[in-house]
């Protein structure tokens, strides 16, 4: 199976749903089943943690196990894990484990990494290294998987991963491979995300973060048109004011933030808002946009995500 590219993308604005939220494995698998059979979101992604957002006694599963359930209960819906962290898999395994899903799901699944983040390696007693290592590390792992996926035999030498002319079977379902898209905004990331990714998710401000990603690209002599590019944000959907209100209250105070800030970078209020703030981020160049909901998941907002503001934007 050949992957629709950048210009299959091209073609209109896609959604997804991102599980950011504690959830049990009964929800998950329903929540599932309900996107993929009443909505009309492209994508599915699961967060790669070990500790739920919230109470540390919430549930979190294991995001790469959970997502191969998923891909069998599936069967249109794209899949992957927002993002994978280079520091809790050796990139050669975290490689398989995405080709295993890509059979299981006959070509539906994406590959989202990232560099990692330090406190649940630290509570949990995986090793995690400072910036510079984890940012060249990052980069060697991205070679790594690439190489087992496009190469015979393949040879790598790096500073922290080598490849000894290893066999790799099967092949991907997906070709050249299953999409790698880049989860990050500093600009030892944006300058990965520019010569290796098939898509970007920067954690930044996306019209800075695309303008330097096509910059980066131009020096390496890369089309920038080849990059997708995505955002997760956070979207809590209601028409009562006083709701909205309390909703913003608790966002600005979960995340160290003002009420004006929230606001500004996530996607709260009645449909009509909503669809402006999507409108504004496709003005902006985004292609694709995969909505996070917190402290829990909220199907009925979900629903009228998609029945009310996908389809004017189509």
């Amino acid at each position: 199976m050949t992957f629709g590219g950048p210009a299959e993308y091209a073609r209109a604005m896609r959604f997804g749903v991102a599980i950011e939220a504690p959830i049990a494995w009964p929800d998950l698998l329903a929540l599932a089943t309900e996107i993929e059979r009443n909505t009309r979101y492209d994508f599915l992604w699961i967060s790669d943690a070990l500790v739920a957002n919230g109470p540390p006694d919430l549930p979190r599963l294991d995001a790469w196990v959970a997502l191969t359930a998923i891909a069998q209960a599936t069967s249109r819906l794209r899949l992957g894990v927002l993002v994978s962290g280079n520091a809790f898999r050796h990139p050669a395994v975290l490689a398989k484990m995405v080709t295993t899903v890509d059979h299981i799901s006959n070509g539906r699944v994406e590959l989202g990494f990232g560099a990692g983040w330090p406190g649940e390696n630290r509570r949990y007693g995986i090793d995690f290294w400072k910036r510079p290592e984890r940012m060249a590390r990052f980069e060697e792992a991205v070679q790594v998987i690439k190489a087992l996926w496009t190469q015979t035999r393949p040879k790598f030498d790096g500073a922290y991963y080598r490849l000894d002319e290893p066999p790799y079977s099967p092949a991907n379902v997906q070709h050249p491979h299953p999409p790698i898209l880049i989860g990050g905004g500093s600009e030892a990331m944006l300058r990965t995300i520019a010569r290796y990714a098939d898509a970007a998710n920067p954690m930044i401000e996306v019209t800075d973060a695309f303008g330097k990603i096509d910059g980066y690209c131009r020096e390496i002599g890369r089309d920038p048109s080849v990059i997708r590019r995505t955002l997760e944000i956070q979207l809590f959907l209601h028409d009562d004011p006083a709701v909205q209100r309390r909703a913003v209250e608790w966002a600005a105070k979960q995340y160290g933030r003002t009420e004006e800030q929230v606001r500004t970078e996530s996607l709260f209020g009645s449909v009509d808002a909503v669809r402006d703030g999507v409108r504004r981020l496709r003005d902006a160049g985004l292609q694709e946009l995969y909505l996070f909901q917190l402290p829990s998941v909220h199907l009925k907002s979900l629903r009228r995500f998609s029945d009310e503001i996908i389809p004017a934007l189509l």
